[in-house]
């Protein structure tokens, strides 16, 4: 169903500080413009494509081959990944990173406080979600465009409490297994020169290496293309970027997972969306649970994952 940018103007804008536009590609966005930050947010994936908070360049990477679709992902900002991360298993034909970030979200809300704006979108299962991912679902996200971006991923389980029998009454155990990411891309001056402080002694799963698993060893500097699920990792992370003069800070809640990527130079070639000298400007540290640090929630109960990010002067 198409977006009426009209009436949810009426309902949720907020004049000269937030409103919904129509974006890249005719996609419907909310666009905030407030003392502490400007940034935007696409219905289409639930996802925010800037954040710049006052008197900084924006703190997100968007490529400019990205491809505005509504049956594409968003190359860059922060895309949704759920419910499972990279390929699905035993089922390749599946959109990589899950369906969250290819459907459409509902706004739920705009509040601004002080200098800041929050926007509240929601998913639900769907009978289409439901042919290929058969559960009962609502997920939130909340974002407040800030001094600092808060990015809130909300899963609730709505299957009723009453449906968990005995496998022997033929009815299973209504709970639900999923992996999530805030697969947030960051922009960098370069990123041969970044450091990553955070992750030392941390083990990961090196996937441009046969996914060997290994332990990061003192501070993580991309010097080759980079794939790496970190776990066990709650820790606050620092990537201090010199030729931007500045450091960023991630603090996580509800996340036991981090992942590093950048593809380096074959694989952005590779990509249609990702531009050929692209791969320098930019690199994704992600939120999520994945791999072992899979959530699962039973009826009724809600997990909450979210990113805290504060930029400094390096």
């Amino acid at each position: 169903m198409p977006v009426n940018i009209a009436e949810l103007n009426r309902q949720f804008a907020i004049p000269g500080i937030a409103e919904v536009i129509t974006g890249s590609g005719g996609l419907a966005a909310v666009r905030i413009t407030a003392p502490d930050a400007k940034g935007t947010l696409y219905l289409h994936g639930g996802h925010v494509t800037s954040w710049t908070p006052a008197g900084n360049d924006d703190v997100l990477w968007i490529s400019g081959k990205s491809i505005w679709q509504p049956d594409k992902p968003i190359r860059g900002g922060v895309p949704i990944c759920f419910p499972w991360f990279g390929a699905r298993r035993n089922d390749p034909a599946s959109p990589a990173h899950g369906f969250a970030r290819l459907r459409t979200w509902e706004l739920e809300s705009i509040e601004q406080k002080a200098g800041a704006v929050t926007v509240t979108v929601f998913l639900t299962s769907d009978p289409d979600i439901q042919k290929t991912w058969p559960h009962d679902f609502l997920l939130r996200h909340k974002v407040t465009f800030g001094k600092e971006l808060i990015m809130s991923l909300e899963f609730k389980n709505t299957a009723p409490q009453n449906r968990t029998r005995s496998v022997s009454e033929g009815l299973q155990d209504q709970s639900v297994k999923f992996e999530e990411a805030q697969h947030t891309y960051f922009a960098v001056g370069d990123v041969r020169q970044v450091k990553v402080k955070g992750l030392a002694g941390a083990r990961y799963l090196d996937k441009t290496d046969n996914l060997k698993q290994k332990e990061q060893t003192g501070d993580l500097a991309i010097t080759a293309e980079t794939d790496r699920p970190f776990f066990d990792t709650a820790a606050p992370i620092i990537l201090e970027d010199p030729s931007k003069s500045r450091k960023i800070t991630l603090t996580k809640e509800g996340s036991r997972s981090t992942v590093v990527w950048n593809p380096w130079i074959a694989k952005a070639r590779a990509m249609a969306d990702f531009g050929d000298d692209e791969w320098p400007r930019m690199l994704c540290i992600e939120t999520c649970n994945v791999g072992v640090d899979a959530v699962k929630v039973a009826p009724g109960q809600t997990q909450l994952m979210a990113s805290y990010l504060r930029v400094d002067p390096l």
